[in-house]
This record gives structure tokens, C-alpha cells and sequence, in this order.
């Protein structure tokens, strides 16, 4: 009777160990299976770096960048108006801003009486040159006279020489002293004469100098109002170039100087700067594609051309570069800015929302064709007036 239970208790056993093997049989195939799920996904992710390693570069170190123009005034003044706001969009030579024309007003004023005056002189001049020529005129015909008065003595007195002889005592002999003295007397006029011709001449000359030197005053001064005028016309502050006011900081009854800034305008023509990675830089040439996404505008990729290279790093180009000549080196990947232009369609397409300063995200496939350029924006130099 005691063998039944043994038997009993030992079948009970036997099936519970053959239950609990078979209950481990398949966690074991779960973890196989597992496994090989992350081993197929481990290669296809390794398998993706190492094919977009080998075909594309990309960088998130990539920013809109666009022209940014400064306004400022270029004399000082008190401002008057204010014609536009932040966030307006102008043209080239729009008035921005006036300045109290006061100043620069009175000083055009006394210009233009002082050439006046000055043209008043030169009228002066000429009548004294005139008068002076005419004196001059005079005294040539006074040496004219003269020299016919000296034609006559000369003769007379050569007659009487000629009566008045050792051998023929015609004339008495004061005659002859008078001819003699009156021959004397006419050269000494006759010189005389010609001194007071030689004078009236340096008379028109220096007349006519100082003639010349009020005309030489009155072309300085035209050259003075031109530069007045100039500085009145510069109390209105116009607008170097089209595009949209930022950053106005000025206001009405302000006082500005020179070269304050007072807004800044941007243009509408944008592109990318994207700082690529030195070892980046080899299979990367002008002309290729890029792919663009702005972080503010994921849904709506650009497509770039890559434009030019920076002539130096992003280092050199900083305030305080690096300096490489110590003992403390440490050999640093250095990034050097790459140009890419937008086709302008796609820019006004996004109607003024791609702004300077926005950062992007760029990729460029390597073993691409170059496709043939296209209209792009932010290609051209800004307008300079």
C-alpha cells in the first residue's frame, strides 16, 4: 500500500519538470529573435552612417545671412520727422527722417550774399581797369606827342648847327643855344612821357590782377554754396537702398551727429552661410545642390547652389584669433564658411519670413552633377549710393 503513493507522487513530479521545460522553450526563441531585430537594425543604421558618410556632408552650423545697411546722418541736427516705422518696406532714395534745416539754411544765405558783394567788386574792377586803360591811352599819346615835339627840335637844332659855323655866322649864336636847349628839353619830355605810359601799363596790369583775384574769391565761394546746398540737402536722411527698416531708434526732437546710426535697412535678397568642417571641404565644389532646411520652416525645404568658399576660416576672421605659436597646441577642426544662393523664387515664394539671422540645416551628395547656374538671390553686391 505504501509503493502506490510513492508511485503517485512520483508521476505528479515528473510532469511538472516536463511542463517546466517546455515553459522555458519559447522565451528563449523571444530573445533569439530579439536579438537578431537589433542586430538587423544596428546594421542598417551603421550601414545608412557609413553610406551618408561616404555621400553627403551636412552641417547645422548654418544661418541666413543677408545685406544690412546702416542709416545714419551725415551732419548734426535736431530731427523734426519721422516717416517711417520698424518692419516698413522702402524704396532707394525714400525720405526716412528730416533734420532742422535752419542752420544749414542761414549759412547758404550769407554764401550767396558774399558772392554778390564779390561780383559787385569785380564790376568795380573792370570800370577801374577801364579807366586805367584809358589813362594809359593818354599817355601814349602824350609820348606820341612828345616824340614829335623831339623830331622838331632835333631838326631845328641840327639847322642852326648848320647856319651857325666857323665860316657863315647866319643865326647868332643864342639861337643855336635855344635849338640845343629845346632839343634837350624834348627828349627830356619825351622820356618823361613814356615813364607815365610804362606806369598806366602796370596800372591795367595790377587792376586787372585784382580783378582776377575777386574772381578767383567768387569761384570759392560758388564751390562753399555747392557744399552749403550739399549739407541742406542732407538734413533729409534718404534711404541708400530698397528694402525693409529695422531697428529704428530715432525720434522727433532727437539730436543726432554724424554718423549715428539710426535704423538699419535689410534687403530682400538672403542666402546661406553654412561653416562646414575643413574635412568636409573635399568633396565639396561650386555649382552642387544643396538642401536646405530652415529650423523656423521645417516644412518647407529650399533647394541652394553652393556659390563660393571664404577666403579664410571662421577663426581668422575673429576678434581675437587663436594663436597657434605655444606650447600648449591642441589641434582644433576649424570651419570655414561656404556661400550658398537661393533661387529667388523660392525666396519670394516665402514672402519676406526668410530673414538674416535665421539658422538652417544644410546637406550636400557629394557625387552629384553641377548643374548649370540659375537666377539666385542675394548673387548680386548690394547698391551703393
Amino acid at each position: 500500500m505504501s509503493a502506490i503513493p510513492n508511485k503517485l507522487e512520483q508521476k505528479p513530479l515528473a510532469a511538472a519538470g516536463l511542463a517546466g521545460a517546455s515553459a522555458a522553450t519559447p522565451p528563449n526563441k523571444r530573445v533569439i529573435g530579439i536579438v537578431a531585430v537589433i542586430a538587423l537594425i544596428a546594421l542598417g543604421v551603421g550601414g545608412r552612417m557609413w553610406y551618408r558618410s561616404h555621400n553627403f556632408v551636412e552641417t547645422e552650423n548654418a544661418y541666413v545671412s543677408g545685406h544690412v545697411h546702416p542709416v545714419s546722418s551725415r551732419i548734426a541736427g535736431v530731427v523734426t520727422r519721422v516717416l517711417v516705422e520698424d518692419n516698413q518696406a522702402v524704396k532707394a532714395g525714400d525720405v526716412l527722417a528730416e533734420l532742422d534745416p535752419a542752420d544749414q539754411r542761414f549759412k547758404v544765405e550769407q554764401i550767396e550774399a558774399q558772392i554778390a558783394s564779390a561780383e559787385q567788386q569785380v564790376l568795380q574792377a573792370g570800370a577801374q581797369v577801364a579807366q586805367v586803360s584809358a589813362q594809359a591811352g593818354a599817355a601814349r599819346a602824350q609820348v606820341a606827342l612828345s616824340q614829335a615835339q623831339l623830331m622838331r627840335a632835333s631838326q631845328d637844332a641840327e639847322r642852326y648847327a648848320q647856319l651857325y659855323t666857323s665860316h657863315m655866322k647866319a643865326v647868332s649864336k643864342a639861337e643855336v643855344d635855344a635849338a640845343n636847349a629845346a632839343r634837350a628839353g624834348a627828349l627830356a619830355d619825351l622820356a618823361a612821357r613814356r615813364d607815365n605810359a610804362l606806369a598806366a601799363q602796370a596800372q591795367i596790369h595790377g587792376a586787372g590782377a585784382a580783378r582776377d583775384v575777386i574772381k578767383a574769391q567768387i569761384t570759392v565761394l560758388h564751390t562753399q554754396l555747392k557744399d552749403a546746398r550739399q549739407q541742406l540737402a542732407y538734413n533729409q536722411i534718404l534711404a541708400p537702398v530698397s528694402g525693409r527698416v529695422g531697428k529704428r531708434s530715432v525720434e522727433v526732437g532727437a539730436r543726432v551727429q554724424p554718423g549715428q546710426q539710426l535704423a538699419a535697412l535689410v534687403q530682400d535678397a538672403v542666402w546661406i552661410t553654412a561653416n562646414f568642417k575643413e574635412t568636409q571641404l573635399a568633396g565639396i565644389v561650386p555649382g552642387q545642390a544643396v538642401h536646405i532646411v530652415i529650423d523656423a520652416m521645417p516644412d518647407h525645404p529650399l533647394v541652394g547652389r553652393v556659390d563660393s568658399f571664404a577666403p579664410a576660416s571662421g577663426n581668422q576672421f575673429a576678434l581675437l584669433p587663436a594663436d597657434n605659436a605655444t606650447g600648449n597646441f591642441t589641434k582644433i577642426v576649424q570651419r570655414v564658411p561656404v556661400k550658398i544662393v537661393l533661387r529667388a523664387d523660392d525666396v519670394r515664394a516665402l514672402n519676406g519670413r526668410l530673414v538674416p539671422g535665421m539658422s538652417a540645416l544644410a546637406e550636400i551628395a557629394l557625387h552629384q552633377p553641377v548643374a548649370p547656374s540659375a537666377p539666385v538671390a542675394g548673387a548680386a553686391a548690394p547698391a551703393v549710393h
